[in-house]
């Protein structure tokens, strides 16, 4: 396997575990706490999912799959709890299952190509790693706020929790 079909195959692996911890994340709160926010300078949640589907079809599906960008940025942060819960999941794996898919295909020369992407320049490769990296650090947003409202611990590595660290030394 060529190191450019591991990275591509990597970041669909990573871009469909992030979208599964958020549904994971959403399906624990109120659609209230989905749109909660602690100050006016917040983002809630549902922005945040809003967001990264919006990202992901700029930067993915438009910029390196060729589709039409009609991203409104601004609208993405200034929803209120216009979105439901099935809305915002439906809208963030439907985004990602077009993105994975476009990924999926890249090839050589694409990832080599020079993009203009929203304000910025960039090569394919450049691209898919800002967008991973991007939902990566939203993704943990989401995690650590879904944590604070629900004071849960949402056990993404019960592998490492020291209960199951001891048994599997112990065998």
């Amino acid at each position: 396997m060529s190191v450019e079909s591991l990275f591509l195959e990597c970041a669909c692996d990573k871009l469909r575990q992030y979208r599964d911890r958020i549904e994971f994340c959403v399906e624990k709160l109120s659609d209230d706490q989905i749109w909660s926010r602690g100050h006016e300078n917040e983002n809630a949640i549902g922005n945040l999912m809003l967001h990264l589907a919006g990202n992901v079809r700029q930067w993915i599906v438009s910029g390196l799959g060729g589709e039409s960008d009609h991203r409104d940025r601004d609208g993405e942060f200034d929803a209120r709890s216009r979105f439901g819960r099935a809305e915002l999941v439906s809208r963030l794996r439907d985004t990602v299952d077009e993105a994975v898919a476009v990924i999926a295909r890249l090839t050589t020369e694409q990832l080599e190509r020079m993009y203009d992407i929203q304000i910025y320049r960039a090569s394919g490769v450049e691209a898919v790693f800002h967008v991973v990296e991007h939902f990566s650090q939203h993704t943990g947003q989401i995690i650590f706020a879904t944590k604070m409202l629900t004071g849960e611990d949402l056990a993404f590595y019960p592998e490492l929790q020291r209960d199951g660290a001891d048994a599997a030394r112990a065998n």
